[in-house]
């Protein structure tokens, strides 16, 4: 049986969820920091005749994450997605996500695997250059500009109130880097919890690019990490990007598969809420 789960569920959700803490870094990050009764966050749950749970599937928005350790109905939480009005993206781990690809009626878009890979040794990570700033509320305007002027990210209509969302409550963060008096650089965190976080948003304006300045962000904001003993994660697919990320002590765990209809404007917003 699927049912929409609330507070009194939450610690054998919880505990259903936290063998693969790194791949339900989402699901279990949205639960601490938004609850069970956000009006853009819902949490649905399969439960066995004795009440184990089989598997589990969040809605943030309009993006969709699923997740189970082994047989659960696919066609049952399709169901919840097909009543969505609005589908903006499906993601989830490799093995789950590819059940609900033949479902019919089901158009989750084209799929788009990633290398899920976490951080949780900082012998590579370098001291943090005094370059390296961490951002505050006031920095939302910097952010999005240099954002706006990547043609990779995709700036959506709700992300203002998105990134407001992540820094009122401190579900994220960035580091940035400034210079000729603008923010050129800067890496974030999404999803946090007690255990981890999600890397997203790495990037640099292309006149500034080349000067090690995405690296030195992200150097900064996975020592802070490691420091209040959270395992930094992050997805990627471009083999460049992965020699950098190796090079900082990232290693491979798994494959995440993203869905989205429209990939005109880089999916890596999917992963940034």
């Amino acid at each position: 049986m699927i049912r929409k789960v609330n507070a009194s569920d939450s610690s054998v959700i919880m505990d259903y969820l936290k063998d693969e803490p790194s791949m339900n870094l989402f699901i279990i990050g949205d639960i601490e920091n938004f609850g069970y009764d956000a009006d853009f966050f819902d949490v649905w749950a399969e439960f066995d005749g004795s009440g184990c749970v089989r598997g589990v599937m969040i809605r943030y928005d309009g993006s969709f994450i699923p997740y189970s350790k082994g047989n659960f109905d696919a066609e049952g939480f399709a169901d919840i997605i097909k009543g969505s009005q609005n589908i903006d993206m499906f993601s989830g781990k490799g093995s789950v996500t590819q059940k609900f690809e033949s479902i019919p009626d089901l158009d989750i878009g084209k799929k788009k695997p990633s290398f899920l890979c976490e951080l949780k040794d900082g012998s590579k990570l370098r001291p943090v250059d005094r370059k390296v700033k961490k951002a505050e509320i006031g920095d939302i305007n910097g952010l999005i500009n240099l954002r706006c002027g990547i043609s990779e990210f995709d700036t959506r209509e709700n992300y203002r109130e998105s990134m407001e969302r992540t820094f009122l409550s401190k579900s994220g963060r960035t580091y940035y880097i400034k210079e000729d008096g603008k923010i050129v650089s800067s890496a974030s965190t999404t999803a946090e919890n007690s255990v981890s976080a999600m890397v997203v948003g790495v990037c640099t304006h292309i006149d500034y690019r080349k000067r090690g300045y995405a690296s030195m962000c992200m150097n900064a904001l996975c020592r802070e990490l490691l420091n209040e003993g959270k395992t930094a994660c992050l997805f990627y697919n471009n083999p460049d990007a992965g020699r950098i990320y190796r090079r900082l002590g990232f290693k491979e765990i798994g494959i995440w598969n993203m869905y989205k209809k429209d990939y005109s404007k880089n999916a890596a917003r999917g992963f940034e809420r």
